[in-house]
């Protein structure tokens, strides 16, 4: 096509290593040039790439244990140098500063590492300075260069290389990816590090959330909204592992979710019955059946084809009963080995299993131009009834 750009010059500097071979030797093969940075320049050189260290090109060597290797001129001239503008690309060859055309980083795993438990020190370290700089400049001047911020978009590019480069399209797209990467990994870093700090409800004068989408939804509330549902986290409902039923609904998971939280609320065996995103029963007991009993004693008719949460396992005797009822969904953290074979026997109900996790301190509900933030209403709350 007319407006594709061809790639001649690529800036390669990875932390994910899987593909960085197969994306190498087809960059070798199309006559890229490439220049790249410590452990990735000697990953290609050990596998016959020809590469060109960072280092040996800026005349600076990586000091501080990495902190320090790609912030210099001469790298970021060739990523934010408009190839379109005769007075950007007079003022690099004043300096010998080749343009880049294709830049390719992924950054420092700062989400894994916090998840793994590291200690403050470790995480700090594993912020990335030089890679979101050199991924943010190639987004903004993505007219002139084509930027990859993750392994599964190798293959888009091995097609380019083969097809004459990228489109402005193309180009325009990758960008949009880096930015909304760099802002969920600024966002993770600035939301870990607000956990480490205490403060109070009066105190919170920002906050920043990241969803990622996880599945479409056939529908939303009613059949005309479409509708999708977003992973925010490790914990909570939408990580629940579903083992029986159909797919899961908007509906059933708005209902799910007000089941299991209600249910979490409480300390002794409870469980608690929603349908429509009311509640028909909510009841503690001495053991999970006994709590279901009494739930369902609540409003029987109205728990008819409702969703169930029970914040322990799930024995044969509690599920015996709920077999005999009609149910959309229903949530718990484990289920004894026959009440799953018992449940299983309805073809309908969805059976979720979901760990038991802290329920979170603040519930935020959208409204129009912003959103209400409030402490998450719990049984112990200040100003509950003993």
């Amino acid at each position: 096509m007319a407006d594709r750009k061809p790639i001649r010059r690529a800036l390669v500097s990875v932390y994910e290593k899987s593909r960085l071979l197969e994306l190498g030797s087809a960059l070798q093969e199309a006559g890229v040039e490439i220049l790249s940075t410590g452990s990735t320049a000697k990953t290609l050189a050990g596998a016959g790439i020809a590469v060109t260290e960072v280092s040996e090109y800026t005349g600076f060597p990586e000091i501080m244990g990495g902190r320090v290797k790609t912030l210099h001129p001469r790298v970021h001239s060739g990523i934010l140098a408009d190839q379109n503008n005769p007075e950007h690309l007079a003022a690099i060859a004043d300096l010998d500063i080749a343009p880049f055309d294709l830049v390719v980083i992924n950054l420092y795993p700062f989400a894994a590492t916090i998840a793994s438990g590291a200690d403050f020190a470790e995480c700090i370290e594993q912020i990335d300075i030089g890679g979101p700089s050199m991924l943010r400049g190639a987004a903004k001047n993505h007219g002139s260069v084509a930027v990859l911020c993750h392994e599964s978009q190798y293959d888009q590019a091995i097609a380019a290389l083969k097809s004459g480069g990228f489109t402005d399209e193309e180009r325009k797209r990758l960008a949009l990816d880096v930015f909304r990467t760099t802002a969920e990994y600024d966002l993770t870093i600035a939301s870990w590090l607000g956990s480490t700090i205490s403060y109070q409800m009066q105190d919170l004068d920002w906050f920043g959330l990241i969803y990622k989408r996880d599945n479409a939804l056939r529908y939303g509330e009613n059949p005309h909204q479409q509708a999708a549902i977003y992973r925010g986290g490790p914990a909570g409902i939408v990580n629940a592992v579903q083992s029986h039923g159909k797919e899961m609904s908007f509906n059933n998971y708005t209902d799910a979710d007000a089941a299991w939280r209600a249910a979490l609320d409480h300390s002794q065996p409870c469980v608690a019955i929603i349908k429509h995103a009311n509640p028909c029963g909510v009841a503690i007991g001495s053991d999970i059946s006994d709590a279901y009993t009494k739930a369902h004693a609540c409003d029987p008719v109205s728990a008819f084809g409702g969703v169930i949460a029970a914040n322990r396992t799930v024995t044969v005797a509690m599920a015996t009963q709920v077999s005999e009822v009609f149910t959309e969904v229903i949530i718990a953290p484990e289920y004894e080995s026959a009440a799953l074979d018992i449940l299983m026997k309805k073809p309908s109900i969805r059976i979720l299993t979901c760990p038991v996790t802290l329920i979170s301190p603040l519930e935020i509900r959208p409204v129009s131009g912003g959103a209400l933030v409030q402490e998450t209403d719990l049984i112990s709350a200040a100003g509950d009834d003993a």
